[in-house]
């Protein structure tokens, strides 16, 4: 797997590409006029949308209806040195649909420990934790 960044603009603005057509902007939140995610927003959002593709995809196959998907990822940071990384990190999942709960906790389960391999690749350092709601309920 490989990815290409360049520098679109004289401050920090940069566009990623991946193998596919779609373009990802990461700027520093510094800049007066940002145009893009921060890198450290950005390893969130990969956490995020990484497990939703897992779960999403049991959860189909397991013949259940998902209506709404919807995550919050929050990471907790630290300071070591000059660097600010993050100690833990936080997922909230929000289901809506004809899901049985007990099948939506398996999913989540099969993702977190065993599919996802941004979460896993994580694990060594940053404590990754996630709570499922299911229709509105914590299950």
């Amino acid at each position: 797997m490989k990815v290409q960044l360049e520098r679109i603009n004289e401050a920090y603005l940069l566009e990623a590409k991946g193998a596919g057509p779609v373009s990802v902007f990461i700027d520093n939140k510094t800049s007066e006029t940002v145009k893009g995610v921060s890198p450290m927003e950005l390893l969130l959002m990969a956490v995020g949308s990484c497990n939703a593709i897992d779960i999403i995809y049991v959860l189909k196959k397991q013949r259940q209806v998902v209506a709404s998907y919807k995550v919050e990822v929050e990471g907790t940071r630290t300071e070591i040195r000059q660097a600010k990384p993050f100690e833990a990190i936080h997922v909230k999942v929000f289901l809506e649909g004809e899901i049985v709960p007990e099948k939506a906790l398996r999913a989540a389960s099969l993702s977190f420990e065993k599919y996802c391999s941004v979460s896993i690749t994580l694990e060594k350092a940053v404590k990754v934790t996630y709570e499922v709601i299911l229709n509105g309920t914590k299950i």
